[in-house]
């Protein structure tokens, strides 16, 4: 089992999300059950809330726990940002609260962030 420091191991059943993936604010469904991967890698993700607006250099956040997604039509509710560098951000498309991850166009895979989810 890979190293999930923030108690993640309940969530993740056979490499995939045990559970539904939602929304934090509006509890809006992003993902349902066994739609997508675990992973494990760092990345520099926008802060969902900015103490100063600056669009050329956003406040970042390291975050290394993902759910990969291989297919983005296989999302419940989720909404694309226009393209920023080889990525486009990922927000919830009910609130657009986010960025709840990223979209890496180089590969066509997203990544939600753990962190930026409930999971029930």
């Amino acid at each position: 089992m890979p190293d999930c420091s923030e108690n993640y191991e309940k969530e993740i059943s056979d490499g995939k999300n045990a559970r539904n993936i939602k929304c934090k604010y509006c509890n809006s469904v992003i993902l349902t059950p066994s739609t997508a991967a675990f992973t494990s890698f760092e990345f520099q993700l926008p802060l969902i809330r900015q103490s100063k607006i600056n669009e050329q250099n956003p406040e970042t956040e390291n975050v290394s726990l993902f759910w990969a997604v291989t297919d983005m039509f296989t999302f419940q509710n989720v909404g694309f940002s226009n393209t920023v560098g080889n990525n486009k951000y990922l927000t919830c498309a009910d609130c657009e609260a986010g960025p709840i991850g990223y979209h890496d166009l180089s590969n066509k895979m997203s990544y939600v962030a753990l962190s930026r989810v409930i999971h029930s």
